[in-house]
């Protein structure tokens, strides 16, 4: 029988090849797309093989429903750490904003996985069994604080899924048409001189919103 601390060694070997696996798939698949993407080239950038990426995930679909589901779950898990019952409403809201700015401009890989799953139609998405369950936890927070600014008489009657819509199309309309805004316009939208410009625009954005009477 194996020491229990063989056993314990064992299974950190397995998180930690399938943590490796997760993150060069995400690469690969936010680079080249679900039907760009190569498993082949993931095994070769790995320390596994395309067999042992099939028995861990049960193959490509499956593969990047697991990618998926870890970019969703990592913001959502982001969310949950903020402490908003105990913030002003107008100065958790600006958090919240920012905590989703700050999350999208750095892991523009999770944009690109967005655009992707969008031109799929999220076909892909739409077999997660996780997924769907993460929609309280995203609007969870932004209820509790339109409630305590409704309440207080300082915030207007609002459905909390329309403003997670604004924040997240500021944030990854920013970070998703860069270069055509950029083409067009002559803005580099990621421009480190105008960072804390958009940021706070995006919570003056939604306070507006939510005091305009």
């Amino acid at each position: 029988m194996a020491a229990p601390s063989s056993e314990a060694e064992r299974q950190r070997d397995k998180e930690r090849t399938r943590a490796d696996i997760l993150a060069v798939a995400t690469r690969e698949f936010a680079d080249k797309g679900y039907t760009g993407a190569r498993v082949d080239e993931i095994a070769a950038r790995t320390s596994t093989t395309k067999r042992m990426i099939y028995y861990y995930f049960g193959g490509k679909e499956q593969l990047y429903i697991a990618v998926l589901e870890q970019a969703y779950s990592a913001i959502r898990a982001l969310e949950q750490q903020l402490d908003v019952e105990h913030l002003d409403p107008e100065d958790a809201l600006r958090q919240l904003a920012a905590l989703t700015f700050d999350h999208h401009e750095a892991n523009p890989d999770f944009i690109r996985l967005v655009s992707i799953e969008n031109i799929e139609n999220a076909q892909h998405l739409a077999q997660s069994e996780i997924l769907s369950g993460l929609a309280d936890p995203a609007l969870g927070a932004l209820k509790v604080v339109l409630e305590r600014g409704r309440a207080a008489g300082r915030f207007r009657d609002a459905d909390p899924l329309d403003v997670h819509m604004v924040i997240s199309s500021y944030c990854v309309f920013r970070l998703a048409n860069r270069h055509t805004f950029q083409a067009i316009f002559g803005r580099d939208m990621l421009d480190p001189a105008r960072r804390e410009h958009y940021r706070a625009m995006l919570g003056d954005l939604v306070i507006d919103y939510l005091t305009a009477r």
